[in-house]
């Protein structure tokens, strides 16, 4: 899911200049996760032609019973998506 929301703010980054329009389409590409726990960046090379990444970070509880002294308490689940840009 976050591979997907990654992949989907790149597209519009790719088509867009508007850095919270990628951001958005990000956050709404990961329909399943809690929009408040989720971070986007968006880097830019240049100019039409160069590459652009986003990147999505969701920030995760963990909770497993009995052995949760074992485990952190949250994770951080990341996935970057680059394309070409388009525009710009």
């Amino acid at each position: 899911m976050v591979e997907e929301a990654a992949r989907a703010g790149a597209r519009e980054a790719a088509v867009d200049t508007d850095d919270q329009g990628a951001r958005q389409a990000a956050i709404d590409a990961a329909v399943s996760l809690d929009a408040s726990q989720i971070e986007v960046s968006v880097t830019r090379e240049g100019e039409a032609g160069s590459a652009e990444t986003v990147t999505v970070t969701y920030h995760d509880s963990v909770a497993i019973p009995v052995v949760s002294w074992l485990f952190p308490s949250a994770i951080d689940l990341v996935a970057s998506a680059t394309m070409r840009q388009e525009t710009g």
